[in-house]
């Protein structure tokens, strides 16, 4: 399950910044989630549940806080700006699914709706990152 590799990323992320930071134990963890991701957010929240568990030596009570981020696309021809849930209905199932995995593909499923070029870029709302993580030193 992609979810779970995700989540399990965020989980090591977070355990290596608070050892680099001499955190003894996290008690937040703020996670940005981009869109374009399409994360089935369950799924994922319930693997951090879960691996958060699994390491329970370095979580304190933990409160995870998950943001999405809308994404956000330019078309480099004519500059044109458009969100991804703009066009996400016109995508086939196999398209939608193709993107969830590899974020990339968008590249090949999208075109400006302005000038139907294919050649843009993905300003925001892509990847997940830990945006910050709260901890005690003790």
């Amino acid at each position: 399950m992609h979810e779970w590799a995700l989540a399990e990323s965020v989980i090591k992320s977070s355990i290596s910044a608070a050892e680099k930071e001499d955190l003894k134990k996290i008690t937040q963890i703020n996670v940005r989630l981009g869109e374009l991701q399409q994360i089935a957010d369950d799924i994922f929240k319930f693997a951090l549940d879960e691996l958060v568990e699994t390491y329970s030596d370095k979580f304190q009570d933990v409160k995870i806080n998950i943001e999405t981020e809308e994404t956000r696309l330019q078309c480099k021809q004519c500059e044109h700006t458009w969100q991804f849930k703009d066009m996400k209905d016109k995508l086939s199932a196999d398209e939608a699914e193709a993107i969830h995995f590899i974020p990339e593909v968008a590249f090949v499923h999208t075109r400006c709706p302005n000038c139907g070029s294919p050649d843009f870029r993905i300003v925001k709302g892509r990847g997940v990152s830990v945006s910050s993580i709260k901890g005690v030193k003790e």
